[in-house]
Order: C-alpha cells, then sequence, then structure tokens
C-alpha cells in the first residue's frame, strides 16, 4: 500500500481511508515504517519543501514545520511519532511524499537499468 502510494498507483484518498481505519496503534507502526522506508529510499532535507507542497500541507502545520528543521532523519522520526489524530493524517501525507520523492530519485539515479527492488515493479505486476 505505501509503495502504491508514493508511486502513485494508487489515489492518497484511498491510503487516508486505509490509514485511517487503522487503530492509532497500527497508525504509529505505520508512520514508522514509513519513515524507515524515507531513510532507507536515502531522503535529504531538500525534499522538504517539495514534500510539503506535494503533501497539500500549509507551511505552518506541525509536519511541515518539522521537516525544514534539523537532520531529516531526525525530524522524520519526530513526524512519525506525532500523536494527536488530526497531526498523524497529515504525517501520512508528509512521509508518503518524501517516500516518493526520494525513491523517485533512487529509481532515476540507480536502478534506472534495471534493479532487484521488488517495489520497483509493482506497475508491472499489476
Amino acid at each position: 500500500m505505501l509503495n502504491e502510494l508514493a508511486q502513485g498507483l494508487r489515489p492518497m484518498a484511498q491510503g487516508i481511508a486505509w490509514f485511517d481505519e487503522l487503530g492509532p496503534e497500527e497508525q504509529s507502526e505505520a508512520l514508522l515504517f514509513l519513515r524507515h522506508h524515507c531513510v532507507q529510499a536515502r531522503a535529504v532535507a531538500e525534499d522538504g519543501p517539495e514534500s510539503i507542497l506535494r503533501a497539500g500541507l500549509r507551511p505552518t502545520h506541525t509536519p511541515a514545520v518539522l521537516i525544514t528543521r534539523g537532520r531529516i532523519d531526525h525530524q522524520l522520526g519526530k513526524i512519525a511519532s506525532l500523536a494527536p489524530r488530526d497531526e498523524r493524517r497529515k504525517a501520512f501525507r508528509l512521509l508518503v511524499a518524501v517516500l516518493a520523492i526520494a525513491d523517485g530519485r533512487r529509481r532515476e539515479r540507480f536502478c534506472s537499468d534495471g534493479c532487484g527492488h521488488w517495489w520497483h515493479r509493482l506497475a508491472a505486476a499489476d
């Protein structure tokens, strides 16, 4: 689900509906999993502003403020740890956008001639 959202294979509205159906513990796990994927995809601080735009957040929303301050890996952890329900939904949208940008860059730079990452072949599988 997360990779399909990041690659634009599923609409964000479907992802948000899925996320909203999760209990608080499962939402936390999903956010931490997303954070891990963002770090693995080599997200960089420069991904923050574009991620905010793609996620449809205002620069004053808590996750948007966090992503623009400090080391990206540390800030992604703070974003994934947000507790209020509304903030979690914003965090989800933002982390999906970060993953989309970082993994897209990785696909272009390192995987354009093919790779062994199963998640880069999702469109072909369906």
